[in-house]
């Protein structure tokens, strides 16, 4: 995956990112961002399940002042925000087929229109996209445009959930610690109690590494000292531990 990464990076391709939600897609694309051309320019995230339809085509894309009831003032859209940098376009499955058809158009044109404008604007923006859908097959349902999809995904990237990449679970673990010693967030390097990386190293993972990160935050919150025992870790870490011994038993 990082070799994918870094032989993407400097190119202007529009990359598709696609996982389980927590597997640290957000991550690779401000990688893809930070190892490009475009490292200098702007990295504008889009979480495009969080913007109410009716206001879409403003966020992306900006309006005049008077271009509709609540437009006071003039607004920059995303992309053009984006310009001569990266655009992350987060949860991408989750527009609507209207804006699906703009996006599109901007992709290949490479001008967007404001609301109210009559005049189009070139935006040089790289594009990544991620989503935690299956594209192909919402294509297949008619829920998601084919061409857009090919457009999207012209490099694809599928990060595998954590449970597949058991071998990830060691360094994670060292770069959180190194993260909280470097940060000022503890005094003192951390370490673990015997059996409790054989713990972490046995456990799913469901919420793949936004929960690792989560689970190693708490325990460096109720951590005495500079040891991580296994009281810090949460129940269901150390009952998943505990039941795994007893089957093999």
């Amino acid at each position: 995956m990082e070799r994918m990464v870094t032989k993407v990076a400097p190119t202007d391709t529009t990359v598709l990112v696609t996982g389980e939600s927590g597997t640290g897609k957000g991550v690779i694309t401000l990688a893809i961002h930070e190892q490009s051309g475009r490292r200098n320019g702007p990295f504008v995230v889009v979480n495009c399940s969080a913007i109410p339809e009716h206001l879409l085509e403003s966020e992306f894309f900006g309006h005049t002042k008077g271009a509709f009831t609540s437009a006071d003032r003039a607004r920059k859209g995303l992309f053009l925000q984006a310009d001569k940098g990266t655009i992350f376009l987060d949860e991408i499955g989750e527009l609507p087929l209207h804006m699906q058809t703009k996006l599109l158009h901007v992709i290949e044109d490479k001008v967007v229109r404001p609301i109210g404008s009559e005049q189009a604007r070139r935006v040089d923006t790289r594009i990544v996209a991620a989503t935690n859908r299956n594209l192909q097959e919402m294509v297949a349902q008619g829920k998601f445009r084919e061409d857009l999809f090919f457009r999207v995904s012209m490099f694809h990237i599928h990060v595998p959930p954590l449970r597949e990449r058991q071998e990830d679970i060691r360094g994670l673990i060292g770069h959180l610690l190194h993260k909280a010693h470097a940060g000022g967030n503890r005094a003192f390097p951390i370490r673990m109690e015997p059996g409790i990386e054989e713990i972490l190293l046995g456990y799913s993972w469901p919420g793949n590494v936004r929960q690792l990160e989560n689970v190693i935050s708490r325990a460096l919150i109720l951590a005495e000292g500079d040891c991580i025992v296994s009281g810090d870790l949460p129940a269901e870490v150390t009952r998943n531990a505990a039941l795994g011994a007893q089957a093999g038993t």
